[in-house]
């Protein structure tokens, strides 16, 4: 089987290792699958994870921080992003999440990506995931 071809995991050193059998990002050719990304800061060896803060706004910075280092250790981009899904946890966080992606996707030069938001429960204190699809080259 060619390189081009072989599936990678993709994990950034600021990433802990996965709660399962799981890898953050997988990339297999120009394709690159990033798992769902929670607002964790980066990893402290010995110390269980840490969200960003208890705001909807801190947690979203953070994951899509989190998101943009898997995309970055696969070689991409917010760029190359096709697909993205949002999870929140509350249906009264839907405005100030999609006020919060605005800004932060401002400066984005190509056309944005898809987007699908659905509503799910996460562990205790954690209020938003993000998973991404990149296609590089």
């Amino acid at each position: 089987m060619s390189d081009k071809l072989r599936k990678t995991a993709i994990t950034p050193a600021t990433h802990t290792a996965p709660p399962a059998k799981f890898s953050h990002g997988v990339r297999k050719g120009n394709i690159l699958q990033v798992a769902g990304q929670v607002g964790f800061l980066p990893a402290v060896e010995g110390q269980a994870p840490t969200p960003a803060g208890p705001s909807l706004r801190e947690q979203t910075l953070q994951t899509l921080v989190n998101v943009a280092a898997v995309l970055e250790e696969g070689g991409a981009s917010w760029e190359d992003v096709v697909m993205m899904r949002v999870y929140l946890t509350d249906t009264a966080h839907y405005a100030e999440l999609n006020a919060i992606y605005n800004d932060y996707f401002a400066e984005l030069k190509e056309a944005p990506s898809a987007r699908t938001t659905v509503y799910v429960g996460l562990p205790a204190g954690l209020l938003v995931e993000i998973d991404a699809l990149a296609v590089l080259g």
